[in-house]
């Protein structure tokens, strides 16, 4: 066999399947649910509900995993499994779960925040210092951006002066937009963060999806499964499939949220997710 068809046969035999896969990561918005334009009053999406009874049933650990951060995990849990979508607070993840676990390696303890109770208030339970902007603090050793709707002029004074001072910059994501039930809405920490970019000159690092820290902190939570066992499913083109490539995962697009058959159909062929589906509910049949 020449070296090139080897080549094609390995490439062929590397190509993750549903047989592979130890345990899922499910994105939210749009994938098992969709919620009004605030990301609040959640309605699950055909076939969510069986899907992750299923896999209960069959013993497969699952995490959800959104880049808001509206909610707290423990807030957010309670949503879904009010309409039926069974996910524990351990295994509901924000981009403010990763942030814990980032921050307490880096050893940081005082905080600047631009974001509600979805961000601030699991970081102080974490036992975090944390100031909560407008309020400034000059002295913190790292912000975090996150979903900030009632921001003003004095937050983004505050982020600065911290950034200029030497402080380490995140956000939760940059996502320009995110998937409602009426349609596209706002990201609003990747439209914050970038505006403290553009002032300061300093990159804000991302905690949230689509990043490697992202996926560690999924790996923790599934029990320690690796990427290459994982299966990452999503509607979002740059978050989860991107996540999922760039770790070795399966990726599994789905079209119920911001992206289409098309748009999965338009990327190059190397970038595309390794399943597109119309939605969980064909997950669920391709399972069963």
């Amino acid at each position: 066999m020449s070296t090139v068809a080897k080549q094609a046969v390995d490439k062929v035999a590397s190509v993750p399947t549903l047989a592979d896969v130890r345990g899922y990561v499910f994105d939210i918005d749009g994938t098992l649910a969709l919620a009004d334009k605030r990301l609040s009053g959640y309605q699950a999406l055909p076939g969510a509900r069986e899907l992750l009874s299923c896999l209960r049933e069959r013993k497969l650990p699952y995490v959800g995993f959104t880049n808001g951060s509206t909610k707290t995990p423990r807030q957010l849990s309670q949503a879904l499994t009010q309409i039926g979508i069974e996910i524990d607070e351990r295994h509901t993840l924000t981009p403010v779960s990763v942030a814990i676990d980032l921050f307490q390696r880096r050893g940081y303890k005082r905080l600047l925040v631009l974001g509600g109770e979805g961000v601030w208030k699991p970081l102080v339970e974490a036992g975090f210092e944390v100031v909560r902007s407008p309020e400034r603090a000059d002295d913190a050793e790292a912000v975090l951006i996150g979903w900030h709707p009632e921001f003003v002029l004095g937050d983004l004074d505050a982020a600065c002066r911290a950034v200029w001072a030497g402080a380490a910059f995140y956000t939760v994501s940059k996502a320009a937009v995110v998937a409602s039930r009426e349609g596209r809405t706002l990201g609003i920490s990747g439209a914050l963060s970038a505006a403290v970019a553009s002032v300061t000159g300093k990159k804000a690092v991302v905690v949230g999806k689509p990043s490697a820290q992202a996926l560690i902190c999924a790996s923790g939570r599934l029990g320690g499964v690796k990427a290459a066992h994982m299966a990452i499913v999503g509607d979002d083109i740059s978050l989860e499939n991107a996540m999922a490539l760039r770790g070795g995962a399966m990726s599994i697009g789905v079209h119920t949220g911001l992206s289409s058959a098309a748009d999965f159909e338009r990327l190059p062929v190397g970038n595309r997710p390794h399943l597109s589906l119309s939605g969980v509910d064909r997950l669920l049949e391709m399972l069963a």
